[in-house]
């Protein structure tokens, strides 16, 4: 015949412990994709990608304003 702890007030002690545990667990993973992030960014990747993005963000601010792409003239 087993015991059932939950029905004693362990349970409760039980969810706020994993609750807990859970916390810490998000907040490693948030620092650790955090120090990955900041690795990439030294990278030679990182910094092509930003070389890339900032590329493209001058790309498109210079986009050509709703003229046509080709003009044609007559004569």
């Amino acid at each position: 015949m087993g015991l059932c702890f939950g029905c004693f007030g362990g349970g409760e002690k039980r969810k706020e412990e994993e609750r807990l545990a859970s916390e810490e667990a998000r907040a490693k993973a948030a620092e650790a994709a955090h120090k990955r992030q900041e690795q990439f960014e030294k990278s030679a990747a990182g910094r092509a990608a930003r070389a890339h993005q900032q590329g493209m963000a001058k790309q498109a601010a210079n986009s050509n304003k709703g003229e046509p792409t080709l003009k044609w003239q007559m004569g």
